[in-house]
């Protein structure tokens, strides 16, 4: 079992940086994909990026490509989501989410909310126009 805490929203004007960090109780961390989704009011969860426990490769949804970045430091057990040119839209509660993956899965990636087995409790981002 694994226990998730995120970290580092707020509020930032369109075009600025946040970077999200997820960290990460446990010392089995390195046998985890991780993944980054979102929520709006109003809205579904909504995937947004993947990581492989294996740090590579990783997977964006459209809506966020070429602005988001997602890393992983397994030494640290944190998984981190930069975040650029930031759009009143990006505006959700950011949640991390980590699936236990078995040796086959080490290079696999996950974007169904459904695939993963652990969440944290999300941290907000606001966008202001």
């Amino acid at each position: 079992q694994v226990q998730l805490v995120e970290s580092g929203g707020g509020l930032v004007q369109a075009g600025g940086s946040l970077r999200l960090s997820c960290a990460a109780a446990g010392r089995t961390f390195s046998s985890y994909a991780m993944g980054w989704f979102r929520q709006a009011p109003g809205k579904e969860r909504e995937f947004v990026a993947a990581i492989s426990a294996g740090g590579v490769p990783t997977a964006y949804a459209d809506s966020v490509k070429g602005r988001f970045t997602i890393s992983r430091d397994n030494a640290k057990n944190t998984v981190y989501l930069q975040m650029n040119s930031l759009k009143p839209e990006d505006t959700a509660i950011y949640y991390c989410a980590a699936r236990r993956i078995t040796f086959s899965g080490i290079l696999s990636y996950w974007t169904g909310r459904n695939e993963y087995d652990y969440w944290g409790q999300g941290t907000q981002v606001t966008v202001s126009s």
